[in-house]
């Protein structure tokens, strides 16, 4: 046998052991591929499911529900104690900015009590007087009883040609007589659900007029 088989036999051999140790790396490299795959799927999906939360049970949904609901009546109630509060202090303010009965203080006033009248009379016009006030006497002239009935006093007396003035009448007349005199406007006090607005000026003067009064 020549060297040149041998040669020939010796790299076939070679070149066949290298095909085999190629041929099995390439299967490990695909069995690792696959297995990387497999991972990355479980990956995504495990994401996923973390990204979109499971849907709540009923019993939260309720208790949702239920704080949801204690919240919007806690609210109410601290808004309808603010509003309480709000007008206990213009009541209050309002009082304290208001003069007392016949401009006085109010430790200065005098109520008498019911002891106070035992012993004493009581005072009564007499029929006489109450007759004479009312009718006259017999002798009185025709004109005299005329004028005692003419008199704002007396029980028969009608007011004839009185000009009525009615509140929007009034309203202007003031409003003009403090544009004449200059007098400031001093505060303006929102009445009670908005229906009224108290203006205050600076001499004391009081208007109560709506939102939209012109």
């Amino acid at each position: 046998m020549s060297a040149m088989p041998i040669a020939l036999l010796v790299t076939t051999a070679a070149t066949g052991a290298v095909g085999v140790a190629v041929l099995r790396t390439l299967m490990v490299l695909r069995r690792q591929v696959a297995a990387l795959h497999t991972e990355l799927a479980r990956n995504n999906t495990a994401s996923v499911r973390g990204l979109v939360p499971a849907a709540r049970p009923a019993a939260d949904v309720d208790e949702i529900r239920a704080a949801v609901a204690e919240a919007l009546a806690e609210e109410r109630e601290r808004e309808l104690a603010e509003a309480r509060a709000f007008w206990a202090a213009q009541e209050a303010r309002d009082a304290s900015d208001a003069p007392s009965l016949l401009g006085l203080p109010d430790i200065d006033l005098f109520l008498p009590r019911q002891a106070d009248f035992v012993g004493l009379e009581p005072v009564s016009e007499s029929s006489a007087d109450a007759d004479e006030f009312a009718g006259g006497t017999p002798g009185d002239s025709p004109e005299l009883a005329a004028a005692r009935r003419r008199h704002p006093s007396h029980p028969d007396f009608v007011p004839v040609g009185s000009p009525v003035v009615g509140d929007h009448e009034r309203t202007v007349a003031t409003l003009e007589e403090l544009a004449a005199s200059g007098t400031e406007l001093a505060d303006v006090r929102p009445g009670p659900l908005g229906t009224l607005d108290v203006y205050v000026f600076a001499d004391g003067t009081t208007l109560c007029m709506t939102p939209g009064h012109r």
